[in-house]
């Protein structure tokens, strides 16, 4: 019998020239216990000038960030060409194609969500929401952007929040990363 591990939220959002990854804290593992509640889901890489954040199988995600950071130093930085490069390795790798995480990926230019089917994906409105609880993560983050003029940083943190005032899966241990 396996174990399976899940639950997480990931929102990033870029506004005035500043972008902002947040992330909750929670591990579930199966549909009903809390297995971490501290987990650290946002990094910096590319010394320090790309956030990432991931949802998925932690594991699968820590492999994925560091293909990802790889693809980067080959690519001197350049996100897009990264992040495509990543997602053909992901997509037409055999034993890649079977690592279950999704990424948002962002430098001071531009946000990203990377995914194994081969996507490399630019959001609408400048608002990017991934795990268990992005659909209200991305909700949260689409109203304020539209109606307060809060920063990147605050829209993304508070996005986070709602998320997990509604989703199980959500924690309100968050942290936040800016470039």
């Amino acid at each position: 019998m396996s174990v399976t591990f899940k639950g997480t939220t990931i929102c990033g959002v870029r506004r005035n020239g500043k972008v902002a990854i947040a992330g909750d804290g929670q591990v579930t593992m199966g549909e009903n216990v809390v297995f971490k509640s501290t987990a650290c889901k946002v990094r910096r890489i590319y010394g320090g000038k790309v956030i990432v954040g991931f949802a998925g199988t932690v594991s699968d995600a820590f492999t994925l960030m560091e293909k990802f950071e790889e693809k980067l130093q080959q690519c001197g930085g350049n996100l897009e060409r990264a992040s495509v490069a990543l997602a053909r390795m992901w997509h037409g790798d055999q034993a890649m194609r079977q690592l279950e995480s999704l990424m948002i990926v962002a430098d001071e230019n531009q946000l990203l969500i990377l995914s194994g089917t081969g996507e490399v994906i630019q959001p609408d409105g400048d608002v990017a929401a991934i795990g268990s609880g992005g659909n209200y993560a991305l909700a949260a983050g689409r109203a304020l952007m539209e109606n307060t003029d809060l920063s990147a940083h605050e829209i993304a943190e508070k996005a986070l929040h709602i998320a997990a005032s509604i989703c199980v899966y959500t924690n309100d241990n968050i942290v936040v990363e800016d470039v």
